[in-house]
C-alpha cells in the first residue's frame, strides 16, 4: 500500500522508503525457515542471508553486513552460523542472537540425526553405495570451487594472493598448525594496515563493498542501542554464565560416564575444537578428522568422507559434519548396550553439536559490543583481510585432502597412490566444478546429478 510520502517521492532520485520496524516474531519465522533452507555450505548460507536481508529486506546495510562477516572470520567456528547469531543480536539483542543461532543449527541437527541412521543401518546396500560413490566427488568439488568463490572476492591484490600460496605450502607441505597460520596472517595484516593500508583495506573475506540498496533498518550510521554498547559489567556476567553453561553440561557428563566416557571425551574434544579451528568449517574439518578417526577411534576414514557427503546435502553449516562424528560415535560404542544403540547416537549427536556450538554464541555475545566499535578502524580490520587470504589458501588444502581420498581410496600415508585410481570419479569432480563455476547450476542439483551417475556406474555389469 502506497503512502502519501511514496506518491511525493517520484523521479528519477526518489530514494526507497526505509523498512518498517521487524518484530521478534518476524525474525523468528525467517530464521527458522533459514534453517531448513540454507543449503550449500558457509559460502552459499552467507549468500543466501545477503540476498535477503541486505538486498531484499534490508534489515541491515550492505557495509554492516560485512563488518559483521570479518569478524566471524576471525572467530574459529562456523563463520554462517556465527553471522546469523550477530545479525540476529544487532536486531533484537542477547535473546535474538540466540534465536538466530539456535534455528540455524536445529533443522540441521534433526535432519542429519536421521540420515545418519539411515546411513548406519542401510549403507552396505548396492543403492546406496553407489550413491555415496557419486556424492563424494561432488563433495571435493564443492570444496574446490568454495576456494575459489571466496577467493577471488577476498584476494583483490597480489600481497593477499601472496599470503593464501605461503598458507596453502605453511599447512599442505610444512604440517603447519592452523592456529599458528592465523596468528601469522593477523599479524601480517596488522602490519600492512599501517605500512600498505590500500592492500589491506577492503577489510575481509568476501571484500568490501561501496554497493547501496537503500535504506537499511540498521544502516551504516545507525547508533546501537544502549543494551548493544560495550561495558565491562555486561561482559563479564554474559562469559560467567557460558562458562558456567559448559561447566554444567560437562560435569554431569563427568559424573554420569566418567572422564574416560566416550560422550566426555566428546564434549571435551569439540570443546577444543571450536577454540582452535579457525576458518569456517572448511578449516575445522581436518582437525575433527584426526580426532574423531586417529585419536579417538569414534569413526573410520571413510566414514568421515561419507559423513561430510551427508551434511552437503543438508541445510545449516557445514560443520554439522560432528553431529554426525557424535552418531557414529555413540553408535559404533554402544554407549547405552547393543539394543539402544540409535539412543547412543542421538546422545553422541547432541553432545557433539552442543559443544561445538556453545563457544560460537559466546564469541558473538561477549564480542559483538566491542567489534561494533571498530567498524571504522583500519587496526581491526586490516588483520581480518589477511586472515582471510590465508583461510583460502587452507581450503585448497582441504580440496587436495579431499581429492586423494576420493581418487585413491586405498591410498596410505606410506603409500599415498596405492590401489586403483577412480577415473570416474575424477570426472565427476570436474563436470561437477564446471557445472557449479561456469553454469552456476545449484548445490543441491549437482548433488543429485552426480549420486544418480555414481549409481548408474557402479551397478552398471
Amino acid at each position: 500500500m502506497s503512502t502519501p510520502t511514496d506518491a511525493l517521492a517520484t523521479g528519477p532520485t526518489a530514494a526507497p522508503a526505509p523498512p518498517a520496524p521487524v518484530s521478534l516474531f518476524e525474525a523468528f519465522r525467517y530464521w527458522l525457515k533459514l534453517g531448513f533452507v540454507s543449503f550449500g555450505g558457509p559460502a552459499g548460507q552467507i549468500s543466501m542471508m545477503h540476498t535477503e536481508l541486505v538486498e531484499r529486506r534490508r534489515w541491515i546495510s550492505e557495509h554492516r553486513f560485512l563488518h559483521a562477516l570479518n569478524y566471524t572470520m576471525l572467530l574459529p567456528g562456523p563463520e554462517a552460523q556465527q553471522l546469523a547469531t550477530y545479525i540476529g543480536w544487532l536486531m533484537h539483542g542477547t535473546w535474538g542472537g540466540i534465536l538466530a543461532g539456535v534455528l540455524f543449527v536445529l533443522p540441521s541437527l534433526a535432519i542429519l540425526i536421521a540420515l545418519t541412521w539411515i546411513y548406519l543401518v542401510y549403507g552396505d546396500l548396492p543403492v546406496v553405495a553407489g550413491i555415496l560413490y557419486g556424492i563424494k566427488p561432488a563433495v571435493t568439488a564443492i570444496v574446490a570451487f568454495a576456494a575459489w568463490r571466496i577467493g577471488s572476492r577476498a584476494l583483490r591484490n597480489g600481497a593477499l594472493w601472496a599470503i593464501a600460496a605461503a598458507a596453502f605450502v605453511a599447512i599442505f607441505a610444512l604440517n603447519v598448525p592452523f592456529p599458528y597460520i592465523v596468528l601469522g596472517a593477523g599479524l601480517i595484516g596488522y602490519l600492512g594496515g599501517r605500512l600498505a593500508p590500500d592492500k589491506f583495506r577492503t577489510g575481509g573475506g568476501h571484500g568490501a563493498s561501496n554497493k547501496s540498496y537503500g535504506p537499511a533498518l540498521i544502516d551504516d550510521h545507525t547508533p546501537l542501542p544502549a543494551r548493544a554498547r560495550f561495558a565491562w559489567p555486561r561482559t563479564l556476567i554474559v562469559s560467567a554464565v557460558g562458562l558456567g553453561i559448559w561447566i554444567l553440561a560437562e560435569g554431569s557428563l563427568y559424573l554420569a560416564f566418567g572422564w574416560d566416557g566416550p560422550l566426555t571425551q566428546m564434549g571435551w574434544f569439540f570443546t577444543k575444537a571450536a577454540l582452535v579451528t579457525f576458518g569456517g568449517a572448511y578449516a575445522v574439518l581436518p582437525y575433527v578428522y584426526q580426532g574423531g578417526v586417529v585419536t579417538h577411534g569414534w569413526l573410520t576414514g571413510e566414514q568421515m568422507i561419507d559423513g561430510l557427503a551427508l551434511g552437503e546435502t543438508t541445510p545449516g553449516p557445514l560443520i554439522m559434519v560432528v553431529a554426525f562424528v557424535g552418531f557414529v560415535g555413540g553408535w559404533t560404542k554402544e554407549l547405552f548396550g547393543p539394543d539402544a544403540q540409535l539412543l547412543a547416537g542421538i546422545a553422541g549427536a547432541s553432545v557433539a553439536t552442543f559443544f561445538t556450538f556453545l563457544p560460537s554464541f559466546l564469541f558473538i555475545l561477549v564480542g559483538a559490543p566491542a567489534v561494533e566499535a571498530t567498524r571504522h578502524d583500519l587496526k581491526f580490520t586490516a588483520p581480518l583481510t589477511a586472515i582471510t587470504a590465508a583461510v583460502v589458501g587452507v581450503i585448497i588444502n582441504l580440496a587436495v585432502f579431499f581429492a586423494w581420498h576420493v581418487l585413491w581410496p586405498e591410498g596410505t600415508a606410506a603409500e599415498p597412490f596405492a590401489g586403483r585410481f577412480e577415473w570416474f570419479a575424477l570426472l565427476l569432480a570436474i563436470a561437477a566444478f564446471i557445472a557449479l563455476w561456469r553454469y552456476k547450476v545449484g548445490i543441491i542439483p549437482v548433488i543429485g546429478a552426480c549420486a544418480l551417475a555414481g549409481l548408474v556406474y557402479t551397478t552398471l555389469p
